[in-house]
């Protein structure tokens, strides 16, 4: 099962989280401050990140921030704070999701495995799509290995995050094709209620930084104003 690292300085919510992820069977590491759990990191190599926002010291935000400088980890932001300004501060930091607390034992699992998923390869939509595909792809400088799951561009290779690489995978699979926020949340976060569609866009926000030559004249992934995005160059 998947190594876990809590970040959390509550000691009732550390007990209640490493309880039910226990119970089913993950490996839990639990650090109560940034500081040391950026130290746990480095220490126990989790298989995911639950990372509390308001910590002592350096703020949750500032770890998922550092976080992300040199590691693509899966980050679920695990917090009380529910306002849209939080949640979409939180997934422009980093994280792939954001779940309000409290939650049971059954979303955190559920949640848990959606983000991982994101990190294996990607083949049942261009299983779906129809696509006779090779291993590599080539779109304008960007290219692209589904079986490496690796994307380069103009042959320098880019650090992207389960969340942002999951996306590139499912839209570069047909190019052109538009897609709802709605139907990126159902195949690529494994969400389906509308309510998370701030996910779909601030994920967009993170990859246009890292695939475009100018992020606000994006050529990769174009959004097509009151429906959602597709792939381009088309």
């Amino acid at each position: 099962m998947p190594r876990v690292l809590l970040i959390e300085d509550d000691l009732a919510v550390q007990k209640g989280v490493t309880l039910a992820l226990k119970r089913r069977g993950h490996e839990v590491e639990v650090a109560a401050s940034g500081e040391t759990g950026l130290l746990a990191l480095e220490r126990h190599r989790p298989d995911l990140v639950l990372l509390d926002l308001m910590l002592p010291g350096m703020s949750g935000l500032e770890v998922c921030r550092r976080i992300r400088e040199s590691k693509q980890v899966p980050i679920i932001i695990l917090s009380a704070r529910g306002d849209d300004i939080d949640v979409v501060v939180g997934l422009e930091a980093g994280a792939d999701d954001y779940i309000i607390k409290p939650a049971g034992g059954e979303v955190l699992e559920a949640r848990m495995k959606a983000v991982l998923r994101r990190v294996a390869p990607a083949q049942d939509h261009d299983v779906q799509a129809g696509a006779a595909r090779t291993d590599v792809e080539r779109h304008g400088t960007l290219t692209v290995n589904r079986t490496a799951l690796i994307v380069s561009d103009n042959g320098a290779e880019l650090a992207l995050a389960p969340s942002e690489l999951k996306l590139l995978l499912f839209l570069s699979a047909t190019p052109g094709q538009v897609y709802s926020r709605q139907q990126l949340l159902e195949q690529v976060w494994e969400h389906s209620f509308y309510g998370d569609a701030r996910l779909v866009d601030a994920c967009v926000m993170r990859l246009r930084a890292k695939i475009e030559d100018d992020p606000r004249s994006p050529v990769y992934v174009q959004t097509v104003r009151g429906f959602g995005y597709r792939f381009g160059p088309t």
